[in-house]
């Protein structure tokens, strides 16, 4: 070892080169010298896009030799944000476009982050997979199940890094809770559950004035069913069920993702939901559901609760239930205790707070992962999960029918 190489310096080139012996010649061909900048495009400039992605993005920009050179957004007024706050970062100027088109055609761009709205991810990912970018994309994955596997499809056949947006994998305080539950210590697991409640919807935080003509509006309604320019549903569109199915997808996906992250598991086998408006009924006439609960049953042995109170804030919970000990990890601070335990199988004791386990920060995984090609941490294949599990639960809800997954066969119907 040279004494100008740190000995994690050296383990680092050395599980890359590893990695390198098990790529494909293309995955392999794209690979970046640390000398080499890469580039990357913003889809979807709202505040996602700019205080998350753009903001995380630049906290790791020199160490990664990163830079922000393009951004995208209907909204002229999200766009020429993001413009300056990249040109503050990098003292330069990105290039701005309405359309993700123009931004998965550039030659110059090598990744893009998808931070747009719900109903568009699935189109986003799948254009830019095709246009080999790598990509950084949202949660929800998706909202319609053809369109999720098409999406898959195109990442694994032109073989991109992609990393999710379920960034609470990545948290040191979920990876101490998957150790303690990987440990045996809560016993026999039947039910996992979350209450993720509050006083009001969250997509009425997102209301703003937005004048018509700094939209292209069809850009944003992309194939949904042409109608006159509204500004609640623009800046809204979290609320509406054409642009996004609330709380299950928008939330709970972050749940149910931890929830496979934690126990090793994969696919629900069946799952039913419930959800209507209950408290927030007024002019604005917002679809997503107020008040939702879904229940998804899996292979393992366990249930798995979701719900969502959007008229009381009270008796929030994250826990999962164990014979032999509760692991409570609510607000993401795991505590592990023997309350209401099978004292015939386990003895009780005094509560134990979980310390952190070290892991990498979600945006510079995937950033490494741009150089490496190993798979990040929320891969397309976690992606692909979580979406599986919402959409059986929002096509529960909406037929009244409890749903089954065929995952042989990639295919959900109802029971």
């Amino acid at each position: 070892m040279s004494h100008g190489t740190t000995r994690r310096q050296f383990f680092r080139n050395a599980a890359i080169g590893t990695a390198a012996v098990s790529m494909t010649a293309a995955s392999y061909a794209r690979v970046k010298g640390a000398n080499e900048r890469i580039n990357i495009g913003i889809i979807g400039c709202g505040g996602r896009g700019r205080n998350a992605l753009m903001t995380n993005i630049h906290r790791w920009s020199e160490d990664q030799n990163v830079a922000i050179t393009a951004v995208c957004d209907p909204w002229r007024v999200h766009r020429e944000r993001a413009a300056a706050d990249a040109e503050s970062m990098y003292g330069q100027a990105p290039r701005q476009f309405v359309s993700y088109r123009d931004v998965v055609a550039l030659d110059d761009i090598d990744a893009v982050t998808i931070t747009s709205c719900d109903h568009q991810h699935t189109t986003h990912l799948k254009a830019a997979a095709e246009a080999k970018k790598d990509v950084y994309c949202e949660k929800p994955i998706a909202m319609d199940f053809e369109r999720l596997k098409e999406a898959y499809d195109a990442v694994k056949e032109n073989d991109i890094v992609c990393q999710m947006g379920t960034q609470l994998r990545s948290m040191p305080s979920m990876t101490a809770a998957r150790e303690v539950y990987r440990s045996g210590r809560l016993g026999t697991v039947g039910r996992i559950e979350q209450c993720r409640n509050a006083a009001r919807p969250y997509w009425y935080g997102f209301l703003k004035d937005v004048e018509e003509e700094d939209v292209d509006w069809d850009e944003f309604l992309m194939d949904r069913e042409p109608r006159p320019f509204d500004p609640v549903q623009y800046s809204g569109w979290y609320g509406y069920r054409d642009f996004s199915d609330g709380p299950v997808p928008g939330l709970g996906s972050h749940f149910i993702d931890l929830v496979h992250y934690i126990t090793g598991a994969q696919f629900p086998i069946s799952a039913t939901c419930m959800g209507g408006i209950y408290t927030w009924k007024d002019e604005h006439n917002f679809t997503c559901h107020d008040h939702v609960h879904a229940l998804w049953e899996y292979p393992e042995g366990f249930m798995v609760s979701y719900s969502t109170n959007f008229g009381n804030g009270s008796g929030r919970s994250f826990k999962f239930f164990g014979d032999t000990a509760v692991l409570d990890c609510l607000d993401y601070k795991p505590v592990l205790t023997s309350q209401g335990i099978n004292t015939a199988k386990g003895d009780t004791f005094d509560a134990e707070e979980i310390a952190d386990v070290e892991c990498t920060d979600h945006y510079l995984d995937w950033l490494q992962c741009l150089r490496s090609r190993e798979a990040p941490n929320a891969s397309i294949e976690a992606g692909y999960q979580h979406g599986v599990a919402t959409l059986m639960a929002m096509m529960a809800c909406d037929t009244g029918r409890r749903q089954i997954y065929d995952a042989e066969n990639r295919e959900i119907r109802s029971a």
